[in-house]
């Protein structure tokens, strides 16, 4: 099994963190969970360079400054995270992958399962957004 490189990024407004849920599709990482925005890096790119991408691509958003914070390795994955702050407001983002985004305090986010306002309903949060919430309750 091959290792695929990812960059996700926790986007932070006003003490909430920007997340995505993901679509509900076999074979891709962590369907039906709630992720940090972000996806795999093509051939050549770096990692900040997939991640600007992703976003545009993701939820039409023009990051700013994005902050390396650390790489987490595992079998499956090499995954690059960094840090940004979200500067619009949330409803100027556009979804265009993903069946739902939003803010979520820490508090919602250890819950290890968050609200789809568009499904309505609980759905998981993956491992990957897990591994930033420790790191961030370490920081904090």
């Amino acid at each position: 099994m091959m290792t695929v490189e990812v960059a996700l990024v926790m986007a932070q407004q006003q003490g909430a963190w920007l997340v995505q849920l993901k679509d509900d599709i076999a074979g891709i990482i962590d369907p039906g969970c709630w992720v940090p925005f972000g996806g795999h890096l093509d051939p050549g790119e770096t990692p900040e360079q997939a991640l600007r991408r992703e976003l545009l691509e993701e939820i039409n958003w023009q990051v700013g400054p994005l902050r390396f914070w650390f790489t987490d390795r595992n079998r499956k994955r090499i995954a690059h995270f960094f840090l940004a702050d979200l500067d619009v407001p949330l409803s100027a983002l556009e979804l265009l992958e993903g069946q739902d985004l939003v803010l979520a305090s820490m508090a919602e986010l250890s819950e290890a399962r968050l609200w789809s306002p568009k499904l309505q309903q609980y759905r998981p949060v993956a491992a990957c957004l897990e591994c930033a919430l420790e790191r961030l309750k370490r920081k904090s």
